[in-house]
């Protein structure tokens, strides 16, 4: 269920999940994966950034890291594909781990922040 109610933010029966991530990087150095993001219920005015061991989405079950030739079959190859040395996050699975991880830990739930 990607859809979830957070009492602190919102009255109970309204509905939020992420609605789309602005920006990601890894540190690879540490596992933590910042992360800006925007949930339905915020402006285009407001973003949320949190920073998240991957270790979490781990015991979520979820593997976030892709290989670096691991692509979709909608990249165009020809114009898409570069030999990059660092690890891409594979963003459908990374905002399915955000919705569950926020229902679990609402209280992780970054406040939105104006832009």
């Amino acid at each position: 269920m990607n859809l979830w109610t957070c009492s602190k933010d919102l009255k109970n029966t309204d509905k939020m999940e992420v609605q789309e991530v602005i920006f990601y990087y890894l540190h690879e150095d540490t596992n933590i994966l910042e992360i800006q993001f925007r949930l339905t219920i915020d402006s285009e005015e407001e973003v949320r950034i949190d920073h998240i061991d991957l270790m979490e989405a781990d015991e979520f079950g979820y593997n976030l890291v892709l290989e670096s030739f691991e692509f979709d079959e909608e990249d165009d190859l020809e114009e898409d594909f570069f030999w990059s040395d660092s690890a891409s996050i594979d963003e459908d699975n990374l905002i399915e781990f955000l919705n569950e991880y926020y229902i679990v830990k609402p209280d992780k739930l970054p406040k939105p922040e104006l832009i």
